[in-house]
């Protein structure tokens, strides 16, 4: 299982994301490094895991106003062997060009930014199946975004994220039960976790549930998650890939 770090981005600041309560969201303060700027955030989480990927939501461009493009292409020229995932309210063909031509090629199509599958299409056309997931999002219950992006398995790229934005920077454990859900709905598909990790004991209990990969950001930055644990699920992650080579 991999775990992506999360930067959420907000007014050229990386702020805490809670609850998906975006009016609410405040600069990050982080025990890994002092401020806020993208390119200290990200260094600090590189130096604290080698991370193979990074998930970053524009919350100015999800909210139409403005994008951070500029920024998300400048950290992947200088982190070139991470892959930025971005989250940036993709909801036509053309935003998905914008941010492809910016340099990025790593799309997360959100589910609540959508009218139907169009966009998922396109994406999927312009970049490849190894560079698109699609985030399933889910607010108290509620599924955002068309039925059947939710509903029809059969429109899913091969990685889908379960997207439970009530979890968010919450401290209350990951939707377990829906990670595992989507599992069963479409078996071979790639699930990612997102929201509610606390610590490594949530990190155990998601791999034990299938999980391919896992997002994570105040567990990173208040230290319940140290570089031994994250040391740990890499190792692992390693080791089942080169099990998996033989095989």
């Amino acid at each position: 299982m991999d775990i992506v770090p999360v930067i959420d981005l907000l007014g050229g600041q990386v702020v805490h994301a809670k609850r998906g309560e975006r009016d609410r969201y405040r600069p990050i303060e982080s025990a890994l490094t002092p401020g806020s700027a993208p390119q200290d955030i990200v260094a600090a989480l590189l130096a604290l895991q080698p991370f193979r990927a990074c998930y970053v939501a524009d919350l100015d461009a999800i909210r139409g106003n403005g994008d951070h493009r500029a920024t998300v292409a400048a950290l992947q020229a200088r982190w070139p062997a991470v892959a930025f995932w971005i989250d940036a309210g993709l909801a036509t063909p053309d935003d998905c060009r914008r941010w492809l031509d910016a340099g990025l090629r790593h799309l997360v199509i959100g589910s609540e930014s959508q009218t139907d599958g169009t966009t998922l299409e396109a994406a999927l056309a312009l970049t490849g199946e190894d560079r698109v997931a699609l985030s399933l999002d889910v607010r108290q219950g509620e599924a955002l975004g068309p039925a059947a992006l939710h509903e029809d398995a059969g429109r899913w790229p091969a990685r889908v994220i379960a997207m439970t934005l009530d979890r968010v920077g919450s401290g209350e454990g990951p939707d377990l039960d829906r990670i595992a859900a989507l599992a069963a709905r479409r078996p071979g598909v790639r699930v990612w976790g997102a929201g509610g990790v606390r610590d490594a004991a949530d990190l155990d209990a998601l791999a034990a549930h299938g999980t391919d990969a896992v997002l994570v950001a105040s567990a990173l930055h208040d230290r319940r998650l140290d570089a031994g644990t994250l040391a740990r699920f890499a190792s692992e992650t390693f080791a089942a890939g080169q099990e998996a080579a033989k095989g």
